[in-house]
């Protein structure tokens, strides 16, 4: 698996997963919004640790940073 996310791509992501959470954890969403925005949070978390994303290889998206 080649890595194909930037850093600054992993950081929103990580936001935006913590975000969902504090949302969830403080009653601000709930039912079924909780349950799909808790799945992409987790979705979002667990791409950004392993630094890969199925969906930017689909559209030929990458992110990282090119070392010269």
């Amino acid at each position: 698996m080649k890595k194909n996310m930037g850093s600054t791509d992993k950081m929103i992501r990580l936001i935006i997963a913590a975000v969902i959470a504090i949302l969830f954890y403080t009653n601000i969403i709930s039912g079924t919004l909780a349950i799909v925005l808790g799945i992409l949070a987790i979705v979002f978390a667990l791409t950004s640790f392993i630094n890969f994303c199925p969906l930017y290889t689909l559209f030929g998206i990458n992110t990282c940073e090119v070392k010269k």
